[in-house]
């Protein structure tokens, strides 16, 4: 197997037995671990009976640790880079490192593993496979509204705080409230939860619900009129398999930007 310098490690973005069995085995063989948060990355540590030496790594001191980590791995250590939960990079530092090593030629590589985009997506039922992931959404009405401008094109994965989640809610469903949205918070945790449905309804949930914990969702692609044919075309062909139209109208809002009250007009004004 090819040796590194430098590994890209992700940590469990919520349950620790999600971390691979090479992670481990990478987080005990490396001299130090470049680490966002030393308090939570210690606790992974300790959990798993690590004991490599940590040195924090952080927003606000990427560009000050460069020094120091080229001259730890231009003494022959190895080194890995983790953030506080799923993988580096991901809305996390780490950009800016990996450049300055690869313009040293510091042989990187980087491990598969937890990503709280990747969990989300895989038990979320969408039309097509592209999507744009926007990272956190902007805090200021005008960027948000242009970042929602993009579900014209197509679906919009994003994360978003708790304590501004249904600020954000609001200015969709001002935007549009026929939006269907996805949010899911908690995952890999014990209060996991994805809930998906139309955006009034999904603020409805979120009051009676109070939000903890991190969130990821997604803004489906807008339902657009040239659409509307191909729902048709799909309503007549399930009709031909003998599906019932509450069936259909599951099958299809799930399918499209559109709820099941209007893909049931559809149906009956067919």
């Amino acid at each position: 197997m090819k040796d590194f310098d430098f590994y890209i490690v992700p940590t469990p973005i919520g349950n620790l037995s999600d971390i691979t069995l090479r992670a481990l085995d990478i987080l005990r063989k490396v001299d130090v671990i470049a680490c966002e948060d030393m308090r939570v990355t210690q606790k992974l540590l300790n959990h798993f009976d690590i004991k490599t030496k940590c040195i924090s790594y952080h927003k606000f001191n990427e560009k000050e640790r460069l020094e120091l980590f080229l001259e730890i791995l231009n003494s022959g250590k190895k080194m890995a880079l983790v953030s506080d939960a799923g993988t580096p990079l991901f809305c996390d530092p780490g950009s800016i490192l990996v450049e300055e090593l690869r313009k040293n030629d510091i042989k990187i590589t980087a491990l598969p593993g937890a990503n709280a985009v990747v969990t989300f997506l895989s038990q979320v039922p969408r039309a097509d496979e592209p999507f744009t992931f926007t990272g956190f959404l902007p805090r200021t009405k005008t960027q948000l509204i242009e970042v929602l401008k993009q579900s014209a094109r197509g679906d919009v994965i994003f994360y978003e705080s708790p304590n501004r989640l249904m600020d954000t809610l609001e200015i969709i469903f001002e935007y549009n409230p026929q939006a269907k949205i996805a949010i899911g918070r908690e995952l890999t945790k014990v209060f996991e939860e994805v809930v998906i449905d139309n955006v009034q309804n999904v603020k409805k949930h979120f009051t009676q619900n109070p939000l903890k914990g991190e969130v990821v969702g997604m803004i489906y692609k807008s339902y657009e009129k040239e659409n509307v044919a191909e729902i048709k075309e799909k309503i007549t062909l399930l009709k031909g398999k003998n599906f019932k139209a509450k069936e259909i109208s599951t099958i299809l809002s799930a399918l499209y930007s559109y709820s099941k009250n209007d893909v049931y007009k559809l149906i009956i004004n067919d």
